[in-house]
């Protein structure tokens, strides 16, 4: 399985002045294995911890940060001589050593040679107090599922996705019908690693359903393992109204839908919980869509999607014969899972902030609006081949944007400052080459 995210190792590892790099991002995303095979791959040795049910090394980083004394109990444990220069240091699970998270601020004063790559829950460590977390000494990076593009390659389809990155739309569009299908598949599969190897393998959406209601399982497992007790009952109902939310026709989170008469205080830490471990992406309205568009960020109005696509229609309980019903897979809750599929391709792109706009009286909504930091670009998202965008063209009158874009089932067009884009070729966005 290819992750694009091997090559933002890569430029890591190149860095002169490399920080210790934490791997953000839900479980079950791939994070242990894009270290262990960035690890295998590109350095002669690796020196994998894993400090879950470690306690061996949990003692070592709690009895003091010296890093020359780190290294040494390191080497004892890997029983052989640490290089610098060609090893990897992976610490896994790191939320549960703190101290292990607060010495990579030593590392990286002290012996900035050391290669060092850290994947965990960071919310687990922010439940730990009097933890120091090394601020400004840590570089990230943010994995997420697979995005359709990786999909795509996963699938054997590796040539589909060179013709839409050399943007050559008419060989691309007369190999429609292959990329509405492997869209089809992407919106039942989606991009959890173990789900999509899964039906690469053996193509049975039957098997895909029980691993995604499987690792659904496992999250309501970890909301009780880590987050606060009082809290817990809140996070499950913030968390199971999510899709109810998605397929209202106004898709803004209301918390009367979580229960009856929930005000947003109630909420708030539940709400910081699911957010903060990846497990949703909240998209907020702005008023102006004028750069940077943090500074118009309404924070009371917000969508909230879910991590994944695949995710989302098993808990929405989608029927594999929709798959086979023309395009009515993508009208199906009316619209939900093609909302939900463009936001997550928009989040694997580095930097891009992500809103939605809408008009001060309601009478108008885009579906998102990107800040590329040089321009905004409004996207208008249709779950079908009907062009008929009102908000659009009324934010377009507004505001005059540079650059507008409609994706849709329709085929690639463009004409005076507005782009057509396939749903199938959306992730172009993302790579900003459109």
């Amino acid at each position: 399985m290819y992750r694009t995210a091997l090559e933002q190792l890569k430029k890591w590892k190149a860095k002169k002045r490399r920080k210790p790099l934490i791997i953000r991002g839900a479980r079950q995303v791939g994070k242990t294995w894009l270290m262990k095979e960035f690890g295998a791959s590109e350095y002669a040795s690796v020196v994998y911890i894993n400090f879950d049910n470690n306690e061996r090394m949990k003692t070592l980083f709690e009895g003091g940060l010296e890093v020359e004394r780190l290294v040494t109990g390191l080497e004892l444990y890997a029983g052989h001589k640490i290089a610098p220069d060609n090893t990897l240091l992976i610490f896994d699970e790191v939320q549960e050593a703190p101290k292990a998270l607060s010495s990579l601020k030593y590392f990286n004063e002290d012996a900035p040679q050391y290669q060092i790559v850290c994947a965990g829950s960071l919310l687990g460590v922010a439940l730990h107090q009097g933890t120091s977390f090394p601020v400004g000494k840590v570089e990230f990076l943010d994995l997420y599922p697979l995005s359709f593009f990786e999909f795509m390659m996963a699938m054997g389809k590796e040539q589909y996705v060179e013709l839409l990155r050399k943007g050559d739309f008419d060989m691309a569009t007369a190999f429609k019908q292959d990329y509405v299908d492997l869209l089809k598949h992407y919106y039942y599969v989606g991009g959890m690693p173990e789900v999509v190897q899964a039906f690469a393998d053996n193509r049975d959406f039957n098997e895909a359903r029980e691993i995604q209601h499987r690792i659904l399982a496992a999250y309501e497992q970890d909301f009780s393992k880590h987050a606060p007790n009082e809290v817990v009952p809140r996070i499950r109902m913030l968390w199971n109204s999510i899709p109810a939310q998605l397929t209202k026709e106004n898709k803004k989170f209301i918390y009367g839908l979580v229960k009856e008469g929930a005000r947003a205080k109630e909420y708030e830490l539940a709400m910081l919980w699911l957010t903060d471990c990846g497990l949703v992406h909240k998209v907020h309205r702005v008023s102006t869509p004028s750069l940077p568009l943090k500074a118009y960020e309404d924070l009371k109005a917000f969508k909230l999607f879910l991590v994944d696509v695949g995710l989302l229609s098993c808990m929405v309980g989608l029927r594999q014969d929709v798959l086979l019903d023309g395009n009515e897979l993508f009208k199906e809750f009316k619209g939900a899972l093609t909302e939900q599929y463009v936001l997550q391709q928009l989040k694997t792109a580095k930097g891009l902030n992500v809103y939605y706009w809408t008009a001060d009286r309601g009478t108008a909504e885009v579906d998102f609006v990107i800040d590329t930091g040089s321009d905004v670009i409004p996207i208008e998202v249709k779950a079908e081949q009907n062009l008929q965008a009102k908000s659009l063209k009324v934010y377009r009158e507004k505001f005059q944007p540079k650059l507008a874009i409609r994706t849709s089932m329709a085929d690639h067009k463009r004409e005076d400052r507005l782009l057509n884009l396939p749903l199938w070729a959306v992730e172009k966005i993302a790579e900003g080459s459109i």
